[in-house]
């Protein structure tokens, strides 16, 4: 049996944005517990041209529910990107969640075949609905994740890899 597009995103989805959760609460503890300006963890950056924390929570939040809302013809969910803290970026996955649960599995199952156009700045980018998934969207997706984990990391968090990988 073939596994169908939605096993591929909506709990897939989930699972990373808990993990990121989850990231995101040691980085809170992390910051309470040394006396650290939580604002030093969520403005950080691995370089100055990349975005801070807040913005990777963002892009994997937009990236999730951009590809169930693309597949499933659903209207677009505007979130805007004011997060500031550990407790606004931890509002935004759970608004993100929320969505994707609701999601019906009938709207996504059946649509690998079917034309899915993301629309960027400079025009838009035409894929499949698999090839949508399997080569922008979960990679997309966990690029932000990475960098996430990476910009706690760096900053002292005592993450491992399981931390990333969700404990599994």
């Amino acid at each position: 049996m073939a596994t169908e597009l939605y096993d591929l995103t909506v709990p897939v989805f989930i699972r990373g944005l808990n993990i990121l959760s989850a990231l995101l609460e040691k980085g809170a503890a992390f910051a309470a517990e040394k006396g650290i300006d939580p604002a030093t963890l969520t403005d950080a950056r691995l370089i100055e041209d990349m975005n801070p924390l807040t913005a990777q929570i963002q892009s994997a939040c937009d990236t999730a529910k951009g590809t169930v809302t693309r597949l499933g013809e659903l209207e677009p969910v505007a979130m805007a990107d004011t997060e500031q803290t550990f407790e606004d970026m931890q509002a935004r996955i759970a608004r993100t969640i929320a969505l994707l649960e609701a999601v019906p599995r009938d709207r996504i199952d059946g649509r690998e075949d079917a034309t899915v156009v993301l629309k960027v700045p400079g025009g838009e980018i035409p894929f499949t609905g698999r090839s949508h998934v399997l080569t922008f969207s979960l990679p997309n997706f966990y690029f932000h994740v990475g960098i996430a984990y990476a910009l706690l990391r760096k900053a002292g968090v005592p993450l491992g890899k399981l931390d990333y990988l969700g404990g599994i």
